[in-house]
C-alpha cells in the first residue's frame, strides 16, 4: 500500500471561496500525521474584478509562517491560472510599479513576477477553458508544455477535470523530461459534483503516467480544513493501477523536496 505524506495543493480563506486559516490547515495535516503541507491559494482573476497588487498581498508576507509548524513542514506556493493558448500564467501582463503601501518601486515589474518571487513552487491549472475551444488538441498540448517551462511551475493541476481537449502523451513526456509533476487531485475523484466527468480522464492520466515514468503529486485541493490530507480516492486509484511507488513524489517529505530541488532552479529549502 502506498502511503502519502504530503498534501501540496490546498487553499485557505485567502482564496475567498475557501474557509479555513493556514494554521487550521496545518493542524489538520498534523492530525493526519502528514509531514508536509503546501498552501497554494488561487492566483487568478476569479478573486477580484480589479487586478490590483493590494488584492494579492496575502502572498507577500509568507515569511511570517513558521517553516516547521505543529510538526509539519510548511511550503508556500500558489495555484496560478493558465490564461491563454501560449501557456502564459495569470499576472504576466499586469504591470506593477508600486508596493502595497503605495511606495513607488525602483523599476516596473509584473504582478506575476512579484507574486512568484515569494512562492516556493507554483501549480499551473485551468479553471476556464473557453480560450482553448477553437484550438487543436496538439495546440492545447503545447499550451500545457509552455506552462511547464516556467521556472516556478512544479505541478500541472487537475488535468483530468479541466475539460480541455489536448494530446496527453506529449504533455506527460515534457513533464517527465523536465522533472515536473502531474497532480492526482482528490477533489476530482471524490467530489460529487466533479467525479462523474473527471473519474475516467483522471484514471487514464494516471495510467499513462505509470507507463511513461512520470512523477505525480498529491493534492486534496481542499477548501476547508476537514479535507486536508484526505486521500481516499487517490489511494484507491493508485492501488487499482498498482502504481509504481517511486513515481509518487508525495510519498514522503524527502521525496517531494528532492523532486522540487531537481525541477526548480530557485527552490532553496
Amino acid at each position: 500500500m502506498i502511503r502519502i505524506g504530503c498534501d501540496v495543493h490546498t487553499h485557505t480563506l485567502a482564496s475567498r471561496h475557501a474557509y479555513s486559516t493556514i494554521e487550521e490547515n496545518v493542524r489538520a495535516a498534523a492530525d493526519q500525521n502528514f509531514e508536509l503541507l503546501g498552501s497554494t491559494d488561487h492566483f487568478s482573476d476569479m478573486l477580484y474584478p480589479e487586478q490590483d497588487i493590494r488584492n494579492f498581498q496575502f502572498f507577500f508576507n509568507v515569511k511570517a509562517w513558521p517553516r516547521q509548524w505543529h510538526g509539519v513542514t510548511v511550503l508556500h506556493g500558489c495555484e496560478a491560472d493558465i490564461v491563454d493558448v501560449q501557456g502564459n500564467l495569470f499576472g504576466h501582463n499586469i504591470t506593477v510599479d508600486r508596493e502595497i503601501n503605495g511606495q513607488p518601486l525602483h523599476g516596473t515589474t509584473t504582478l506575476k513576477k512579484r507574486v512568484f518571487r515569494n512562492c516556493d513552487y507554483v501549480i499551473a491549472s485551468i479553471h476556464r477553458k473557453d480560450f482553448t475551444n477553437d484550438q487543436t488538441p496538439a495546440q492545447n498540448a503545447q499550451m500545457y508544455i509552455n506552462a511547464l517551462q516556467d521556472k516556478k511551475v512544479l505541478i500541472l493541476g487537475h488535468l483530468g477535470r479541466s475539460g480541455v481537449d489536448f494530446e496527453l502523451d506529449p504533455v506527460l513526456e515534457a513533464a517527465r523530461d523536465l522533472g515536473k509533476l502531474v497532480e492526482l487531485n482528490e477533489a476530482s475523484l471524490t467530489s460529487s459534483e466533479k467525479r462523474d466527468k473527471s473519474l475516467l480522464p483522471c484514471r487514464h492520466i494516471a495510467e499513462r503516467c505509470a507507463e511513461l515514468g512520470v512523477q505525480v503529486s498529491f493534492g486534496s485541493d481542499s477548501h476547508v480544513s476537514a479535507g486536508i490530507a484526505r486521500y481516499e480516492g487517490v489511494k484507491t486509484l493508485l492501488e487499482e493501477l498498482d502504481f509504481p511507488e517511486e513515481l509518487v513524489a508525495c510519498r514522503s517529505k524527502e521525496a517531494f523536496l528532492a523532486a522540487a530541488r531537481a525541477a526548480l532552479p530557485d527552490f532553496a529549502l
